[in-house]
C-alpha cells in the first residue's frame, strides 16, 4: 500500500490542477529521501505541448529545491483504472529515481498498483548509468 500521506496529497491535488482544455485532471505527490513531500499536478496550455503533466511538475519541484534522492511516487486519475504516466513522464524518473522506486499509480478511489520505473521503461534510454 501506499503511504497515506502522498495518497491523501496527490489525490487532493487533483482539485488544484489546471486542465481547462482535457479536463483531465492529474495529481502527484512525491517522497524525498529526507521526508519532504512535493505536489504535482498537470497544468495544461493552449499549445499542448507546453503543457506540463503533474509528475514531471512534483519532480522538478523537488529538483528545483536541491532533492535528488526519492522514496516514493504517487501519481492520481479520475480514470476507472490506476492511471498510468505518459512517456515523457516516464523519461524523466528514469533520470532521478533509482530503478527499484515505489510508484504507486491510483485512480480517485484509491485502488493501487505498485510499480517501478524499471517495470515502466525496460530498456530505457540513460547515459548516467
Amino acid at each position: 500500500m501506499p503511504p497515506e500521506a502522498l495518497v491523501k496529497l496527490a489525490l487532493q491535488a487533483l482539485d488544484e490542477t489546471y486542465t481547462p482544455y482535457s479536463h483531465f485532471p492529474v495529481g502527484a505527490a512525491l517522497q524525498t529521501a529526507s521526508g519532504e513531500i512535493f505536489k504535482g499536478i498537470n497544468i495544461e496550455n493552449v499549445s499542448f505541448g507546453l503543457t506540463n503533466c503533474a509528475e514531471r511538475t512534483a519532480i522538478f519541484s523537488a529538483v528545483a529545491a536541491g532533492h535528488r534522492q526519492f522514496n516514493g511516487l504517487v501519481i492520481a486519475g479520475r480514470t476507472h483504472e490506476p492511471i498510468a504516466p505518459c512517456g515523457a513522464c516516464r523519461q524523466v524518473m528514469v533520470e532521478f529515481f533509482a530503478p527499484d522506486m515505489p510508484i504507486w499509480l491510483i485512480n480517485d478511489t484509491a485502488q493501487a498498483v505498485q510499480t517501478t520505473i524499471a517495470d515502466l521503461m525496460p530498456g530505457a534510454f540513460n547515459t548516467l548509468e
